[in-house]
Formats: structure tokens, C-alpha cells, sequence
């Protein structure tokens, strides 16, 4: 990609309450060092969030709306990455998506919706490879820590077993901190799609969507409630599994499958032992608050202080061939659907351009095309932390 693009980065979005943060972000911890832009539908509400969140007042302003093409291809011929926070996705993202791929330009999202990810694949795939642009989706709480926590965690096993694990965990410690708005958009967007559409309803349930051509070994239903004794925990299952094995199993296909073609990988919520374990692993299970109308809408989202005072805690086990187990911790200091995912986004946009600049492109995951960089620049700036526990 050319180097003299007008700008590094371009937050798409940046009127909207995920996007404003990422803004802000940027524009605290980047301000002067990277040539970047806030862009959205409206002039004056980028003007107005732009003073609202302290950036500086020659911050460049770029109007784009994806019911306008034209604006859309003029936004992606000026950067080298856009790093859109519009979503849900599936109504308003494959505008930009063709428009990068046809530039060569990078783009970052915060996508969830498996469905509409394969469709972009099919589509845009081959273009994105032609033209160099690296086209990352999911560089959010969903996928990334999951994502690069199994790639940490396999450097980890090749250490100890000699080789990758064929079997991994990801198992939710603890969390603190509301789903964003946007997902529970995307939620209600992908039923509304498989109620249309036979085909997307067969996507939803093979944990292979995204690898096309390739079905891997049968994977755990996910979806049960159950004791783990070798983890003494109730587990029940995680909301945002059926988007992070997806991911995770892409970032095995895209490498070459490092971690086996029979690898098998789940995710559940560790709720404790004894009854009060099981009675919490039951509430989660009948938990469907995000895919309700009293969930959050998007552009809502929490207070500066809840945001502040989220958190989450995710142990990843790899087991070995002899009954040996590693395992990872991964943590955030922020709220994982608002102030972890904002921080994520951005690093991962610079993370594209400046870390893995000559990359190939292709439609991709954190974990293929930039993990043990990515994993850096989180733990020096994000607040996230990947170790070791055993």
C-alpha cells in the first residue's frame, strides 16, 4: 500500500457511543504521533463530539455515510486503515468492506455475526488478497482476547509438550461490565436473518463457517450445563462463544493449522462448585436479557465509572497427549463490551499499519495476521494482560 495516503488510521463512526471512545482513545494516547481522522454521516456532530472529547481542533474531519458509495470509496482511497464501529454489520458493513477490498485499504471491526462474516469472505476474499488490503474482522472483546489467548496459550504448549495442544478450554473466570449496545443490535439482526434465510441458519450452527472447504473434528455442543471436576467449577455456556470458536478455528485454518485438524476448542462461564455453582450456572444458562427488548440499544452504553470499574478474567487449559496441562490467563482492566473493546479496536488498526505493514491481504483474524504484536502493543497500552499461570 502506498505510504503517502493521507492518513494512518480513520475512525468510521466516531459520532456513535463505541466510536466516540475509540476516538478519544486515539486521540489521548496518539495525538501527534499518528495521522488519523474522525469520520460519520454528519459534519457538525463530528465537530461537536471532536470538542466534546478534547481532541485536538485541526483534528480532520471526513463525511462518509454507507448509503453513499461514492463517499464511502473517497473515505478508503485517503487512509491506509479504517476502523469502523458501524454496525450491526450486516446492514450497514459491506459497503465499506467492498470499497477497501477494491483500494487495497486495511480495515478493523468489531463484528460478531458469523454469518454475514462467511458472506464477506465468499465475496470479497479474492479481491482483498488482489489488492493487498488486510480485512480484519472482530478485533473487539469478541474475538481477540479468546482469539490470541489460544495463540498465546499454544506457544505456551509447544514449550512444554513439545507440540501444540489438540484440545483447549477457554473458560470465563469472571467479568464485570455490560455488552455493548451493538451486539445485542447484531443479535437480533443474524435471527432476523435466519428466519429469512435457510442458508444462514445452517452457518449459525457449523462451528466450521468460517473455513471454507475445511470441517474439522466434532466440537462440544456448548450449550449444557455441567460440573468440571479437573477445574472443580460448574460451567455453563458463554454468550459470545458461537463468534470466538469461529475466530479461533479461522486463525487455525488461515496458518495452516498449527494446532491440528482435529483440533477441538470450547468456551463456557466458570460459575463455582457445590449448589450455589449449579444454581448460578443454571441462572446464566436461562439468561436471554441481551436478545431482549429491555437490552441495550446502540449508541447507549454505561457511565465513564462503570465503564472504569469493569473487568473480566479468562483461564485458557491446554491439555497434553499424558494427562499435562498448561494453562493461560487472560485479563482486561476495563469493561469488555465498551472500555476494553475500544482501546482493542484502535490498537489493532495501528497495529496493521505500523507492526505488519507488508502482511498479504485477505479477509482475516487478529491471531493470523498480527498476534504476538498485537499481544505487545495490548499489554503495554490497553490494560490487558496474557500470563502464564501453569
Amino acid at each position: 500500500m502506498a505510504e503517502t495516503r493521507e492518513f494512518e488510521v480513520i475512525v468510521y463512526g466516531a459520532t456513535g457511543y463505541t466510536g466516540r471512545l475509540v476516538a478519544e482513545y486515539i486521540s489521548q494516547n496518539y495525538a501527534g504521533d499518528l495521522r488519523w481522522a474522525m469520520a460519520g454521516r454528519s459534519a457538525d456532530k463530528l465537530a461537536a463530539v471532536r470538542d466534546e472529547i478534547g481532541a485536538p481542533a485541526d483534528t480532520p474531519l471526513v463525511v462518509a455515510d454507507a448509503d453513499d458509495p461514492q463517499s464511502i470509496a473517497d473515505m478508503v482511497a485517503r487512509t491506509r486503515c479504517v476502523a469502523t464501529t458501524v454496525g450491526p454489520y450486516q446492514l450497514y458493513g459491506e459497503p465499506l468492506i467492498a470499497a477497501c477490498a477494491a483500494a487495497g485499504t486495511d480495515y478493523v471491526d468489531l463484528c460478531g455475526e458469523p454469518a454475514w462474516m462467511r458472506q464477506m469472505i465468499d465475496r470479497y476474499g479474492d479481491q482483498a488478497k488482489e489488492s493487498g488490503a488486510r480485512i480484519v474482522f472482530s478485533c473487539g472483546f469478541d474475538s481477540i482476547p479468546f482469539d490470541l489467548g489460544v495463540w498465546f496459550l499454544q506457544q505456551a504448549a509447544k514449550e512444554e509438550f513439545g507440540e501444540p495442544s489438540k484440545r483447549i478450554k477457554g473458560r470465563v473466570r469472571a467479568m464485570q461490565g455490560t455488552f455493548s449496545g451493538g451486539t445485542a443490535a447484531s443479535l437480533k439482526a443474524t435471527m432476523a436473518a435466519a428466519a429469512r434465510d435457510p442458508e444462514v441458519v445452517k452457518l449459525l450452527l457449523n462451528p466450521f463457517s468460517l473455513t471454507p472447504g475445511f470441517q474439522g473434528a466434532d466440537q462440544p455442543p456448548g450449550n449444557t450445563v455441567d460440573y468440571e471436576a479437573d477445574l472443580d467449577s460448574w460451567v455453563a455456556p458463554f454468550i459470545m462463544a458461537a463468534i470466538n470458536t469461529r475466530n479461533v478455528h479461522r486463525t487455525n485454518f488461515l496458518l495452516g493449522h498449527p494446532y491440528g485438524e482435529d483440533f477441538v476448542y470450547d468456551e463456557m462461564v466458570l460459575t463455582g462448585p457445590g449448589d450455589g455453582g449449579e444454581a448460578a450456572a443454571r441462572a446464566v444458562a436461562g439468561d436471554n436479557s441481551l436478545g431482549s427488548d429491555d437490552g441495550p440499544k446502540p449508541g447507549e452504553g454505561p457511565s465513564k465509572e462503570e465503564r472504569e470499574s469493569g473487568f473480566y478474567d479468562v483461564l485458557f487449559v491446554a491439555e497434553g497427549e499424558d494427562g499435562q496441562r498448561v494453562t493461560v490467563g487472560v485479563t482486561g482492566d476495563k469493561d469488555p463490551g465498551y472500555g476494553s473493546t475500544s482501546k482493542m479496536i484502535a490498537e489493532s488498526a495501528i497495529c496493521l499499519v505500523r507492526d505488519v505493514p507488508d502482511a498479504p491481504g485477505g479477509i482475516l483474524t487478529p491471531g493470523a495476521v498480527m498476534a504476538a504484536p498485537l499481544i505487545e502493543r495490548l499489554e503495554a497500552n490497553a490494560g490487558l494482560t496474557f500470563k502464564r499461570e501453569s
